[in-house]
């Protein structure tokens, strides 16, 4: 297992589209365990393939308290969403020590893939339907302050370049 070097916001990387997993394969599965290890070495709850610059679709997450309940989500695909929504602070491993308000669902279903490729229907609510939420953002190129207004983005974007300039 390897520990992986997370991509900062405002890396261009971040905005890159992520293809589907043609195949689920040992490289995949590999990938799966060096990210959930990677999400867990940063103390995070979620960490989507872009995030290390691979642009398939994956994503690893564990939202337990106890840390011991990792889930990976290969080919994710939104196939319910609540009408109730709510706003939660956010952050990211992309963005470490900001944290703002985003509006999410605050329930989803997902159909994807687990890493033997069987497909599954997860339903997830709370932390977990926001993290699924956030994470699949990032398949698609979309990084959680692009919620914020411009003025805060470009403050957090100054700061994200100070800190890796200094």
């Amino acid at each position: 297992m390897a520990i992986l070097n997370i991509l900062q916001y405002p890396d261009p990387r971040l905005h890159k589209i992520a293809k589907p997993v043609d195949e689920v394969d040992e490289r995949v599965r590999q990938l799966a365990a060096d990210m959930l290890e990677t999400m867990y070495e940063a103390s995070g709850v979620g960490l989507a393939a872009t995030q290390i610059d691979v642009h398939e679709r994956l994503l690893v997450m564990d939202t337990s308290e106890t840390r011991d309940q990792p889930l990976v989500l290969i080919n994710p695909q939104l196939v319910w969403t609540s009408e109730e929504t709510q706003i939660n602070e956010e952050g990211c491993l992309s963005v470490p020590g900001i944290y703002d308000g985003v509006e999410r669902h605050t329930a989803v279903h997902v159909k994807a893939q687990d890493e033997h490729g069987q497909w599954r229907t997860i339903e997830a609510d709370g932390l977990q339907a926001i993290c699924v939420q956030h994470e699949m953002d990032h398949l698609v190129g979309k990084v959680f302050v692009e919620y914020l207004s411009p003025l805060k983005r470009n403050r957090i974007k100054g700061k994200m370049l100070k800190r890796q300039r200094d």
